[in-house]
């Protein structure tokens, strides 16, 4: 392996040398770019409430902008198409919610009496929880200062986990319906801001490199959320399915669950996994029992992730793990689930960019997954 990389060492031409005022102009431009990023990264953090759901009603008006374009040529008009669309993905979006709820209301309201149910069947760990409580119990007395009942204390009543559910559900549902109205404007209008894009560059060229970027952002997108969502259907009804077998109650609330989180790389299948095994310890009388939920989930979700996505999808994606990874963790930390979930969507959107762009053809040879050896002639 080293001696194709010395060999292209050997081979690359030398350097241009640079004069010190081109250097510092680098040097200059680049601490620019340094803090344009950081700039955006603040503004993405504290816009969020705006930015998010206008990123995804335009992510998802791309995902069905090629559907729209060719029931276009069936004589049907964009906004028949589009608007029957967000119809029937209101309709399918609801009816996973108010599926989901119940369960998930009945496991926030049964939390305490979960948790104790948890404590009793774990006794195994109870020793190391009872040393956790101890020195817990030994700060908050130290920080809590004298117990003499003459002093009075101050607490800071903190809102209960009921309202803060509401207030997020809340939350969540205006960052939906803005996206769904967005993407309904934006595929009624059909191929409109396509030509506006256009007639806003004055060279043929530029024209035909920003129609060529949005058609392969679209295409990209669109056929990467397609497959996930086919992929993830499938998993959800194999992961139904199993631990049906296995006596999981409500087996279609989990193939409902698996469906929905495996949108989330890497996370959501260790979260579903999580919530798998805390259930079954709950719902089975032995432990041995139990273990067979969170095998069946994560044996489920192995074999789609290392074998069924990475054929499915081939080259199609044409992104490494790593950058996938790093861009999912950013985007987490940026904005919780919601930047994890449209963290993929939109590095392919960047690496459509990159790959059409001459200044940042490094940047995405360096996102894109690797590519395959060329044979070497024989001398």
């Amino acid at each position: 392996m080293a001696e194709p990389i010395a060999e292209t060492v050997a081979e690359a031409p030398a350097a241009p040398e640079t004069s010190p005022m081109a250097r510092d102009l680098t040097a200059i431009r680049r601490t620019l770019g340094l803090i344009l990023l950081v700039l955006l990264t603040m503004g993405f953090y504290f816009a969020k409430e705006v930015i998010l759901p206008l990123l995804m009603g335009t992510l998802l008006a791309l995902t069905l902008s090629p559907l729209v374009r060719n029931l276009q040529r069936f004589g049907l008009a964009p906004v028949v198409t589009a608007s029957a669309m967000i119809i029937l993905l209101t309709v399918a979006v609801g009816g996973s919610a108010l599926i989901v709820s119940g369960p998930v209301s009945t496991w926030v309201a049964e939390a305490p009496q979960l948790g104790a149910e948890l404590k009793v069947k774990l006794k195994s760990f109870a020793s190391s929880v009872a040393v956790v409580k101890k020195a817990t119990d030994q700060v908050e007395q130290a920080t809590t200062g004298s117990a003499d009942p003459a002093v009075q204390k101050v607490s800071v009543q903190t809102p209960g986990l009921l309202s803060l559910a509401v207030s997020n559900a809340f939350s969540v549902l205006a960052t939906v319906l803005v996206a769904l109205v967005l993407a309904l404007f934006l595929l009624a209008s059909g191929d409109m801001f396509y030509v506006k894009l256009i007639d806003a560059f004055p060279r043929f060229g530029d024209k035909k490199r920003a129609l060529r970027i949005v058609y392969g952002i679209e295409r990209s997108v669109s056929r990467y959320l397609f497959l996930v969502t086919m992929i993830n259907a499938a998993l959800g009804v194999v992961i139904g399915t199993g631990l049906w077998m296995v006596g999981m109650p409500k087996p279609m609330v989990w193939a409902l669950v698996a469906f929905l989180v495996n949108y989330l790389p890497y996370i959501g299948p260790l979260f579903g996994a999580g919530l798998a095994t805390a259930v079954a310890v709950v719902s089975f009388d032995h432990l041995g029992q139990a273990a067979l939920a969170p095998a069946v989930y994560l044996a489920a979700t192995t074999v789609e992730g290392q074998f069924i996505t990475p054929v499915v999808l081939g080259r199609q994606l044409e992104l490494n793990t790593v950058s996938v990874f790093v861009t999912v963790v950013f985007w987490g930390w940026l904005w919780g689930i919601a930047g994890g979930l449209m963290a993929v969507p939109f590095l392919v959107c960047v690496k459509v960019i990159c790959d059409n762009v001459d200044s940042l053809n490094t940047f995405g040879n360096f996102l894109g997954a690797a590519a395959q050896p060329t044979p070497r002639p024989e001398s």
